[in-house]
């Protein structure tokens, strides 16, 4: 009986060995698909314009033009090593205050007893309908009458807060072990300070997901930036990309180097935070 079964035993094995092995390939071709906008970024940034425009298509161009790299830093129209740090100083100061805005808020609706918390949960909820371009105008006309145009603070206040944000984390506070918050009132400590000693060290993963995605929006934001950045100083780095194609002018060499160069600390921030931002996903269900 068991000589029987043998040859289909060794069908299936053949079948799982084979479904392995087109997901491998899947998977390896649709990384080799994911990469393929980096390697365009990189070979057309150590290359010519006349290589980048040529129509015939080398892999990689016959002479690496490193000095491309320099030439964008030394370029005296654009200065690019100045929004690098608006674009940094701006996504960090952005980032860490809507983690702590956000979260508190999410904490105290998911968490504090108060008859009304539903009805301004779904207030914030309601923002979200909100197309961007009506409030526009008004969060214009608020930054000006402070006189917080071409400053980091315009740039940086009008977005601290995400209801994004605070919709997700008052989600996962939901679910987070009453266990722990009790042992801590049995301590002796309140709403604050278990938030702060026992809330947020074990809420890592989450935090880690939402900055990340805060993070990311605040350096690729480009339509705030260009309106309220008027001065070239408090240009951000996707202002300084625009600046590279004009009505006169395509600097295409400049244009694809800074590309690669801006995404450069979206890709450390990735790496650093990759496994907490996993996690967080799987935690609070983030699509």
């Amino acid at each position: 009986m068991s000589t029987s079964r043998r040859p289909h035993r060794y069908r299936d094995d053949g079948l799982v060995r084979a479904g392995r092995a087109l997901r491998l390939a899947l998977l390896v071709a649709l990384a080799l698909l994911f990469l393929v906008p980096f390697y365009l970024l990189v070979r057309n940034g150590l290359a010519t314009e006349q290589e980048i425009t040529s129509p015939d298509w080398t892999f990689f161009p016959s002479d690496l033009r490193w000095g491309n790299v320099t030439e964008l830093f030394e370029d005296s129209s654009v200065p690019f090593a100045r929004s690098l740090l608006n674009s940094a100083l701006i996504a960090v100061a952005t980032t860490l205050g809507t983690l702590v805005l956000a979260s508190l808020a999410g904490y105290g609706l998911a968490r504090i007893p108060y008859r009304h918390a539903n009805k301004v949960f779904y207030a914030i909820l309601g923002t979200l309908m909100v197309p961007a371009a009506v409030t526009f105008v008004p969060s214009f006309v608020l930054v000006s009458s402070l006189g917080w145009v071409s400053t980091l603070r315009g740039l940086i206040v009008p977005t601290l807060f995400s209801a994004f944000a605070c919709f997700v984390f008052r989600q996962y506070f939901l679910g987070f072990p009453g266990e722990l918050e009790d042992a801590a009132r049995v301590d002796g400590l309140g709403y604050w300070r278990t938030y702060w000693r026992v809330v947020v060290p074990n809420s890592r993963p989450v935090f880690a997901a939402v900055g990340t995605i805060v993070f990311i929006g605040a350096w690729n934001s480009f339509l705030w930036p260009l309106v309220i950045g008027q001065d070239r100083n408090s240009w951000t780095v996707q202002v300084a990309l625009s600046s590279f194609t004009t009505a006169q002018v395509v600097r295409l060499h400049e244009l694809f180097v800074a590309a690669a160069v801006s995404i450069l600390p979206l890709l450390l921030v990735f790496l650093l935070f990759q496994r907490w931002i996993v996690a967080g996903v799987e935690r609070s269900g983030i699509d």
